[in-house]
């Protein structure tokens, strides 16, 4: 059984769902109708959080974007696709486990699917390394890649991480090098590419995986070059200011939007998708559906095309003279 986390900007909603259980025993043990006021109580409470999170500020998203009980890869596997096979290793160290991916159908269409994998208790966790991949992980993924390549299947990458491993054994291991091999033959493989952010897109660890024809971010998702913590810690000496630093970063979906770093916000259900996991499931199904049938239509030609210029205009700007 799920226990219920509540996030702290959710207090109103806690405290309303509190007297709805009261008001509930109370009609229970004194026998007493109170249909029309539990009804009311529970619009109120769906009110409320609509409210909330219609306006969400971006820390509040970062704190969305980590709740626990948010679905991670290998839930998203189970609920939109059938018939998965894994596929383990990097042929040279090891199977890391904070990268998974295989063949998959979604719907009738056949994928190479690759994502990021978190744990739920302390012990997953430790498996796959809380969600941060050592060098090994991108190895595997571009593994996974060209095996999708030869094929010609298409390629969907899941993107949740608060960035690769910065440890000693990363470095030994050459981890810049082996995302920037990701990042060079990304742009040469002939098949279409959906990259989708389900929750934190954190730096280079969310762009070893992160090219592709389209990005899609959840709508609760952010992708960011540091973590709001790791830049307040730089800018302001002090985690505390997590939350300013979140809004410097212009790190939300509706952020990325804006500056044509992300092609689609994929809505959740109300609450956000750690509320109804399924729903999620749904909407991002359905999102990636579309956009493999907008896809698989252009050449390959097309594809490649279309991959380099979505990333060269990337960081341009003008400059004016007064």
């Amino acid at each position: 059984m799920t226990t219920l986390i509540r996030l702290p900007f959710e207090k109103p909603v806690m405290e309303l769902q509190e007297k709805l259980q009261e008001l509930e025993s109370f009609s229970k043990e004194q026998d007493i109708d109170v249909s029309m006021e539990l009804e009311r109580m529970r619009e109120k409470i769906d009110e409320t959080r609509d409210a909330i999170y219609a306006n969400l500020t971006a820390w509040q998203k970062v704190q969305v974007a980590r709740h626990p009980n948010r679905p991670y890869t290998t839930d998203y596997i189970n609920a939109m696709t059938t018939g998965f096979v894994e596929i383990h290793g990097d042929r040279i160290h090891m199977d890391d486990r904070a990268i998974i991916g295989g063949f998959a159908r979604i719907g009738e269409q056949k994928v190479m699917i690759i994502g990021h994998q978190k744990g739920r208790d302390t012990k997953a966790n430790l498996i796959c390394n809380f969600g941060c991949a050592y060098p090994e992980g991108y190895r595997k993924a571009l593994r996974l890649m060209r095996l999708a390549d030869k094929f010609n299947v298409p390629i969907l990458t899941l993107i949740d991480t608060p960035g690769a491993f910065p440890g000693v054994e990363s470095e030994e291991r050459h981890i810049a090098e082996a995302i920037a091999v990701n990042l060079r033959e990304s742009f040469n493989l002939k098949v279409p590419i959906i990259c989708a952010v389900i929750g934190e897109g954190g730096s280079g660890g969310a762009l070893g995986i992160g090219i592709g024809n389209r990005i899609l971010m959840m709508e609760h998702a952010y992708y960011s070059v540091i973590s709001p913590e790791g830049c307040a810690a730089i800018l302001w000496k002090d985690r505390a200011f997590a939350d300013k630093a979140a809004e410097a970063l212009k790190l939300t979906a509706q952020d990325l939007i804006k500056f044509k770093l992300a092609d689609e916000v994929v809505p959740e259900p109300k609450g956000g998708a750690h509320a109804n996991p399924e729903q999620a499931a749904e909407n991002l199904k359905a999102a990636i559906l579309r956009n493999l049938a907008d896809l698989s239509a252009k050449t390959t030609e097309e594809l490649l095309q279309e991959r380099y210029d979505k990333f060269r205009v990337m960081g341009e700007f003008e400059e004016k003279r007064a």
